[in-house]
């Protein structure tokens, strides 16, 4: 006999979470790999991220497309630079919201899907919106220029990693 926790975690019938069932499909159809939580959401991986799909069922479905990100520490110390972070990101793009629990950076695109709603776009587009998302809030809140990540010398730096002759630093134009 074998041991039942190997068994694939399938997921419930379409008929009891449709929405949900339609979010699996899609992301099965695109290669994904999908798993159930034990919250109920659709975990997925994107770019080696982990992102999330949380449905609320109902007269108008909810679709809300996230990830979470622990906060780096030279950040964590620093609630004002947060709260101001996460108000520029949000301001800055449309259907992404992002928020700070628990040192952890949380970007969410929230959508009504109305019957009919294309959801392979909308799982397509959100996915790239929160990874975006979260590449801005990174770059805002430690001072990097656009595309650049923790640690890498700015192109215009010299050997010595100091800003080159036209005197910028990462974040200040």
């Amino acid at each position: 006999m074998s041991d039942p926790t190997a068994l694939p975690n399938f997921p419930p019938p379409a008929d009891e979470h449709p929405l949900r069932g339609r979010v699996l499909d899609v992301l099965v159809d695109a290669g994904a790999q999908p798993n159930l939580d034990t919250d109920g959401d659709v975990a997925f991986q994107a770019n080696e991220q982990t992102v999330f799909v949380r449905v609320t069922e109902g007269d108008l479905p909810v679709m809300r497309v996230f990830g979470q990100w622990t906060l780096p520490d030279e950040v964590a110390s620093d609630p004002e630079r947060v709260a101001a972070t996460c108000n520029e990101v949000n301001l800055s793009l449309n259907c992404v919201k992002t928020g700070v629990a628990n040192n952890t950076l949380v970007v969410t695109s929230e959508h009504l899907v109305v019957e009919g709603a294309d959801v392979a776009t909308l799982v397509q587009v959100s996915t790239s919106i929160i990874l975006s998302g979260v590449q801005l809030w990174h770059e805002r809140a430690l001072g990097l220029e656009q595309g650049q990540t923790p640690g890498e010398v700015p192109d215009d730096a010299d050997d010595t990693g100091n800003p080159g002759a036209n005197g910028s630093t990462p974040g200040n134009s």
